[in-house]
């Protein structure tokens, strides 16, 4: 019941929100600003309203507050740390889009300062869920059901590298119409399955709500996209993945059912480093995947569903690797 008003009200609040926020967002003139170096055809996007993620983190934070008030009633907190924890990165997000829109050019804050600010959440985030007893410095591996024991100085680093890594490999997937948003929907109901599947309903609060918000705003997202999420929203899921992956204690699950994210961050690393290496030859015709998928013929619907299947499939894989973890 409490998973299903999460979802329900996360959806409809988003709905909303969308309603009223996009047309405010083009009066504000809050447009995206298209890099000369993408495909040419990205150029008919120029002026798109951005900081659409603003429509599903209203959406998503006000059905935690209230799917989750018993919880909170009864001194459980769990729930509203991720979220909290996705609305920094969320907040981090913002600050680059408004940056970007007043400067009227896609460049916000600069690598340094992202990466401190990320760095910094991600290390706060780690040291509340130990404080709270959340972590074990055991990590699972999916389908093999036995666990790494690391010390906790190792694991720290480890949680820091997998968070900042995650976050940034999420952002580097939105440059689709839609594409951030479907791959992160079966991200969302994998770990809504997983709470579910261990008895932890609580945790599952926060990513029915993630579903039901990206579910809503993939109704303005979807190819052509009438918005675009901008950092404000791909920051904030790129914290709800890896935050639910640590609250559930099953961050090894990352790379599986965040395969997409993984081969959109290693496509870009792979293009710098050949290019540098070679002094000016490429391995795709660009980076990341998604825009040498584009180039080569696919269309964004395409790569929206072909993109959001293989997540499908993967985290159905996922979740067979950990159904053989009953407690956390």
């Amino acid at each position: 019941m409490v998973l299903m008003l999460s979802m329900v009200i996360a959806f409809m609040v988003s709905w909303l929100l969308g309603r009223l926020l996009i047309p405010a967002l083009r009066a504000l003139k809050a447009g995206q600003s298209i890099k000369e170096i993408g495909p040419r055809w990205h150029m008919s996007k120029q002026g798109t309203p951005t900081m659409g993620g603003l429509i599903f983190i209203g959406g998503i934070s006000l059905a935690v507050l209230l799917a989750g008030w018993q919880q909170m009633m009864a001194g459980d907190y769990t729930h509203l740390i991720v979220c909290a924890f996705a609305l920094v990165f969320g907040v981090i997000g913002y600050i680059d889009d408004f940056q970007k829109v007043r400067r009227r050019k896609n460049t916000g804050l600069t690598a340094i300062q992202k990466f401190l600010l990320q760095l910094a959440a991600s290390v706060a985030f780690t040291v509340l869920l130990r404080h709270l007893g959340l972590l074990s410095p055991n990590l699972y591996i999916p389908f093999v059901g036995k666990e790494l024991i690391l010390s906790w100085p190792v694991y720290m680093v480890f949680a820091a590298f997998v968070m900042v890594a995650t976050v940034n490999a999420v952002n580097l997937t939105d440059g689709v119409d839609g594409l951030a948003t479907g791959v992160t929907l079966p991200v969302a109901v994998f770990y809504v399955a997983v709470a579910v599947w261990i008895g932890r309903t609580e945790l599952s609060i926060f990513p029915a709500a993630l579903t039901g918000g990206l579910a809503a705003f993939l109704l303005y997202n979807y190819h052509p996209a009438k918005v675009f999420m901008g950092d404000t929203g791909s920051l904030f899921l790129g914290g709800a993945v890896c935050g639910m992956a640590f609250v559930l204690d099953l961050p090894l699950v990352i790379p599986v059912i965040g395969v997409i994210y993984v081969a959109e961050v290693l496509s870009d690393v792979i293009q710098v480093l050949y290019f540098k290496l070679t002094h000016g030859k490429r391995v795709f015709r660009m980076a990341p995947l998604h825009h040498h998928l584009e180039l080569g013929g696919w269309s964004e619907l395409k790569l929206f569903w072909v993109f959001s299947g293989i997540t499908a499939a993967m985290c159905f894989a996922a979740f067979l690797g950990v159904i053989d973890r009953v407690s956390v």
